[in-house]
């Protein structure tokens, strides 16, 4: 990956701090992860004109930029207030994992880390898939002791 310019560092340094603020999330405690997100996201800047997520492989970038789905701030974080690179955290470094739906591998990893300000973020939290309620789990047929 090219090395970024100072422009793109910057307009993606204050987004990601903006950001930060807006969702009720922090920067990662570890400078080296943080900048290391920063300057991929900022590569993407002047690559593709928009901050895709430097964290997955691609097969082709350009395609996946038209998605969005991957665009800082993607729509994981949007949704599930979960960011995968571990740029938006809580304080302690930990990454958000209450909402993410059972078996995604946030989840799996990480287990249950709870939002510590569940006011804010979240935008599109009406995307969610939906988690079995209580009642759902009383009219599921009985399982069978054979």
């Amino acid at each position: 990956m090219a090395e970024p310019t100072q422009e793109s560092l910057e307009k993606i340094r204050k987004f990601v701090q903006g950001f930060a603020e807006k969702s009720g999330t922090a920067m990662h405690p570890n400078t080296t992860v943080t900048e290391a997100v920063v300057k991929g996201l900022a590569s993407h800047i002047d690559e593709l004109g928009k901050p895709l997520c430097p964290c997955n492989f691609y097969k082709d970038k350009e395609a996946e930029a038209k998605l969005r789905r991957w665009i800082c701030a993607c729509d994981e974080m949007q949704i599930y207030k979960y960011c995968h690179c571990l740029l938006f955290v809580r304080e302690d470094g930990m990454p958000i994992t209450e909402y993410l739906p059972e078996g995604h591998e946030g989840r799996e990893v990480y287990g249950l880390v709870t939002d510590p300000t569940p006011d804010k973020g979240r935008a599109l939290k009406h995307k969610a898939a939906p988690s079995p309620t209580l009642s759902d789990e009383s009219t599921a047929a009985p399982a069978s002791s054979t």
